[in-house]
């Protein structure tokens, strides 16, 4: 039996919560902050800081600024 298999097989014999916690951590593994590099991370960090400083301090923009905007955020 492949180590696949016997992950596959004991996570058959776990409970629904289990599953859902399993699966929530390697999704965040995948795609969260534990994917980033230690740069992006920072960056990306720091950006979320500075959003919530400006939304505190009343700065915003309108969807259309945003629809503009994020094409260059997206490198398109």
């Amino acid at each position: 039996m492949s180590t696949v298999e016997a992950i596959e097989q004991a996570i058959d014999r776990l409970t629904a919560g289990e599953r859902e916690t399993l699966e929530s951590r390697l999704l965040n593994r995948r795609f969260g902050l534990d994917a980033l590099g230690d740069r992006e991370r920072t960056k990306l960090l720091e950006s979320l800081d500075q959003a919530e400083r400006d939304v505190d301090e009343g700065r915003s923009h309108t969807a259309e600024e945003l629809r503009h905007a994020v094409p260059s955020w997206t490198g398109e």
